[in-house]
């Protein structure tokens, strides 16, 4: 397929100097680095849990650093970006709104995340919450009454609600901030005022080969089996799309040790020479989200990286092998092992439950100082002053084997 070949460890660093997550930051972030981050990743996915950082911030810092959590609110806010159904529920440019367009004007073909059944039966009501945010402004689903205990004795979503998550489905409210991370919605026509569907919207296939296209420049080296994950789409004609691209320059075929034929985007061809020759080197170190997108494809995770990874939070507490919210650790191009762990915010300790490294992983000074380095940027962003270790592996941090006290930045 080709005469360029590339080492994995390579293939790996390009992958990651696509995602940013190659070399740590020389720069302290600015408030501008949030949107173009997530304009180099495409997307960011949003998910609620809250042991450590949301997972969104959480992403962001694994590129930035230390940052303020705000300005993606503020940035959100702003109208640099906005919400919808993309890998799944996910930040992405506001200006990406074309992308998503005729998802939203089709939301019967978004499954679980649009119920047709309740937005036909509850019309009257809908039509009178929209006419509600027309008078009255953005609203948030704690604006309402509070939920009434359901039959199965579990409190239930209240019924604006889900009006709310049918509604911005169907691109009819669009979340235009979020207070305490809940979202604040307002109405699509008063968010886009200059959008005019029937001149502005594109149909699916164009919206499509522009997803695949931002797939593979996030991806930067790929199978194109990884092309349609990232943001949900069915797998395309792969042989046709990829000849075409590689006739229009996006792409250029390689062969990888022990992955086989791959695939560069363009915008990767001025590191080639220099992955090639073994010189493009990782030194970033840094905890990351189960949502990251260097991860949140499993199959890819593990074909790419060696990385064997579920998420076990909703997995029953007997049935886990690593723990509830357990966090991949990246140490210079390799992902490493992962944690289990927990801030305590009021004591500002960061509890570390389990720490696990990958087989074959030798502990050495780099990477004990990698991961401490990591560890403890990671713990300062959130407030936290210490750290404390319970289960970890016997040669890794033996000087420090229950914790530490973390300085000050």
């Amino acid at each position: 397929m080709s005469e360029v070949t590339l080492s994995l460890t390579a293939a790996r660093h390009l992958h990651l100097a696509a995602q940013g997550l190659l070399k740590k930051p020389r720069c302290r972030p600015q408030p501008a680095d949030i949107l173009s981050t997530i304009q180099r990743m495409s997307l960011l996915q949003i998910d609620t849990i809250n042991v450590v950082a949301r997972s969104p911030y959480l992403v962001l810092f694994s590129r930035l650093g230390a940052y303020p959590p705000q300005w993606l609110d503020e940035a959100l806010s702003r109208g640099d970006l906005m919400e919808y159904w993309a890998h799944e529920a996910c930040f992405l440019p506001r200006t990406d709104f074309s992308l998503v367009r005729h998802r939203m004007l089709s939301p019967d073909k978004m499954g679980w995340k649009y119920r047709k059944e309740w937005m036909e039966e509850h019309a009257a009501e809908i039509e009178a919450l929209m006419d509600h945010i027309l008078q009255n402004g953005p609203v948030r689903s704690t604006d309402f009454e509070h939920p009434r205990k359901g039959t199965s004795g579990w409190w239930e979503w209240k019924p604006h609600k889900r009006h709310l998550e049918g509604l911005f489905t169907a691109g009819k409210v669009m979340v235009i901030g979020r207070h305490n991370f809940q979202r604040i919605y307002d109405l699509t026509t008063r968010a886009m005022p200059h959008w005019n569907d029937e001149c502005d919207l594109i149909d699916q296939e164009q919206a499509e080969a522009v997803m695949l296209q931002n797939s593979a420049r996030s991806l930067g080296i790929f199978r194109g089996q990884w092309l349609a994950d990232y943001y949900r789409l069915r797998q395309p004609a792969l042989p046709a799309l990829l000849s075409r691209w590689q006739e229009e320059g996006r792409v250029i075929p390689v062969e990888v040790e022990a992955l086989g034929p791959m695939w560069l985007d363009a915008d990767l061809a001025p590191l080639l020479e220099q992955a090639q020759a073994g010189k493009l080197t990782a030194t970033h170190s840094a905890v990351l989200s189960p949502f990251d997108p260097v991860v949140w494809d499993r199959k890819r995770a593990e074909q790419l990286f060696d990385f064997s990874y579920r998420l076990e939070c909703y997995t029953p507490a007997p049935k886990r092998q690593f723990g509830y919210f357990v966090l991949p650790l990246l140490h210079q191009g390799k992902l490493v092992g992962r944690m289990d762990s927990k801030m305590h915010r009021k004591t500002g300790v960061l509890e570390i439950f389990a720490l696990y490294l990958q087989q074959g992983v030798r502990v050495s000074q780099s990477l004990e100082k990698g991961l401490m380095q990591a560890i403890n940027d990671f713990a300062r962003w959130q407030g936290a002053g210490r750290i404390e270790l319970k289960h970890r592996p016997e040669q890794l941090f033996s000087a420090q084997a229950t914790g530490w006290e973390i300085d000050a930045a």
